[in-house]
Formats: C-alpha cells, sequence, structure tokens
C-alpha cells in the first residue's frame, strides 16, 4: 500500500500541440506506455459526490487499485494497493474486494463495498518525462469513440509547480485552459451518449 499527496497541473491539447511536444522532446514510440483505466462507483454515484474518483490501472501485466480523494485545488489524497490480475478481474466482475487499504478509506466516507460497479473504461498513451524537479506527461486518451491530449505537470509543490506549468505553456504557445481530469470527462461524454441514445430512441 502506498498513501501520497499528488500535486498536479494539467491542460488539454489540439492533436497538433501533442504531436508537436512529442517531436519537441525527441519521444520514440517505445517510449510511449499503453494503461487502462476502470472506473468504480455506486448506483447513487457516492464516489463522485465525495470529488472522489476510483479505479482500477492495468499497465502491461501490472494491476493496483487507487482511491483518489480531493485535498486542494490541485492536490488529491492517493491511496494504493497493488493486486493481482485474478484479483483485479473479480473486483471488476463484482466478486469481491481486495483493496484492503483503499477499502479502509471507502468505510471512512460510509460507501458500501458491494455497491460498487465498474461504469467504463479509459485507455492511455502516456509519456512520462522529469522536467524541472517534477515530472511532465504527455496523454493521449481514448475512450467512448472520443479522443483528448493533455499535458500534465506532478510537483512537489503547488506554488513551484503552478509557476513551472504556466511557463511551460507560455513556452509552448499553449493556451490555458481549465481542464477536467479524465474522470469527469468521460462521465461528461457518457452523459453525452446517453442523452443521444435516448433521443435517438425517442425517450
Amino acid at each position: 500500500m502506498t498513501q501520497e499527496i499528488e500535486i498536479e497541473f494539467k491542460n488539454l491539447l489540439t492533436k497538433q500541440q501533442y504531436e508537436q511536444l512529442l517531436q519537441d522532446f525527441h519521444i520514440s514510440q517505445n517510449a510511449i506506455h499503453r494503461q487502462t483505466n476502470h472506473y468504480f462507483d455506486t448506483p447513487n454515484q457516492a464516489i463522485r459526490k465525495l470529488q472522489s474518483g476510483l479505479r482500477i490501472r492495468q499497465i502491461d501485466d501490472y494491476y493496483e487499485c487507487t482511491l483518489k480523494e480531493k485535498n486542494a485545488e490541485h492536490a488529491h489524497l492517493e491511496t494504493t494497493d497493488e493486486i493481482t490480475a485474478i484479483q483485479a478481474q473479480q473486483m471488476l466482475d463484482g466478486k469481491g474486494f481486495y483493496a484492503q487499504e483503499v477499502a479502509k478509506r471507502l468505510a471512512l466516507h460510509h460507501i458500501p463495498l458491494e455497491q460498487l460497479h465498474v461504469f467504463g473504461s479509459l485507455t492511455t498513451d502516456r509519456v512520462e518525462i522529469p522536467y524541472k524537479e517534477g515530472l511532465l506527461v504527455f496523454d493521449h486518451s481514448f475512450y467512448l469513440q472520443c479522443d483528448d491530449y493533455e499535458v500534465e505537470y506532478e510537483a512537489k509543490d503547488a506554488i513551484k509547480g503552478n509557476k513551472i506549468f504556466d511557463e511551460f505553456l507560455q513556452q509552448y504557445g499553449i493556451e490555458k485552459q481549465a481542464t477536467d481530469k479524465k474522470i469527469a470527462r468521460f462521465m461528461k461524454a457518457l452523459k453525452a451518449q446517453n442523452l443521444y441514445k435516448y433521443k435517438k430512441e425517442g425517450v
């Protein structure tokens, strides 16, 4: 189990900006790694109402379960348990919950484990680069027939990190914009897709 405060800044990119950054930072194809997030919540969206997110992340044969709880504007408390492939599959199938430390955090919020279910998955092609005392991340995510691109900067200090990220955006001519977390973008796409489905079916 690991528990840490994550301080991160993020900004959406156009496809052209993303591809230009890969060129500017000399990113080779084998430096891009694929990961898939499987998102959980209860039927009444108890985790979302806490401005939190619960996921299982798969990277090749590695699996981990993480609860991200909002701590401050650009900070989250992350509680992570490494789990096996079998445990991950059972959790995805609704046949148990094997992330013990995450379960303890959920219990503090009175969230019943038996009500958790997977509501969707998001796949990201990710590049991570050490950058000015932090970590620069280029992401291409795809989900629900959507593609989006973003840059993230993970820092140890919120004030210094904000300054470094703003300078990075200015240096590369990227307009700063408010950017939702991936799970929030997924939820918006899911809602839009369902609305379209209802309109199409005349519901």
